[in-house]
């Protein structure tokens, strides 16, 4: 079984089962008394790291957004990591309450990836993008290959993790799961200029399900 499909993402299993041992510690010391916080932990690791199944009735140049959240940003800027041009950036704040499963905008090629240490400032922070820690994907679309689209993962202030399940060279589906955020995080898409928008800012996406733009050259 595709372990990225679990309803519970499986990188909660260690927290999951420190919990538990906290529980039964706590248990014989304190009675029932002494559940209370340990379960809680367990309740609100299972919450958190929940990945449920999502549908989109989208067309293959579509692009669905990578993460639940916000939009908190969208405008023109220069793309020098993959694209190397101006692209349009959007910009999704996710809070802790969020799903934090990363999904893909299209379906495509990875072209690029690269893992970037960082810095841990609030991710809804304006400058964050540039210093935090982040992971870049360059997706190049499997329906029209001269287009393709950069998403980035980036920690914040309480994130301190990046997950990715996949590498350069993987194709991926469009809304496929490739990696998560641990904890309160921003997801970025750089799109090409002349990309039709869906979305503005203060709307609320959800990953692998909201449709945020269409792709199509300047």
């Amino acid at each position: 079984m595709n372990r990225q499909k679990w309803i519970i993402v499986c990188d909660a299993i260690p927290a999951v089962m420190i919990g538990l041992i906290a529980a039964i510690v706590l248990f014989k010391f304190f009675g029932v008394g002494g559940l209370f916080l340990p379960l809680l932990f367990v309740i609100l690791t299972l919450y958190f790291f929940r990945n449920p199944e999502r549908q989109a009735a989208a067309q293959p140049l579509d692009v669905l957004s990578p993460a639940d959240g916000v939009v908190q940003f969208i405008g023109e800027v220069y793309e020098d990591r993959y694209l190397k041009r101006q692209a349009v950036k959007v910009s999704i704040f996710l809070s802790v309450v969020n799903v934090h499963v990363n999904r893909s905008p299209i379906a495509g090629i990875i072209e690029f990836q690269h893992y970037q240490p960082g810095k841990f400032l609030p991710a809804f922070k304006g400058h964050a993008s540039a210093v935090n820690e982040r992971n870049y994907l360059g997706i190049r679309s499997k329906d029209e290959p001269s287009l393709s689209l950069l998403v980035v993962q980036i920690t914040g202030f309480i994130a301190r993790r990046i997950v990715s399940w996949v590498k350069e060279g993987d194709q991926l589906e469009q809304g496929q799961r490739f990696g998560m955020i641990k904890f309160g995080s921003c997801t970025e898409v750089y799109l090409p200029l002349g990309s039709a928008l869906t979305v503005q800012v203060g709307q609320n996406v959800r990953g692998g399900e909201t449709i945020i733009g269409r792709l199509r050259n300047e």
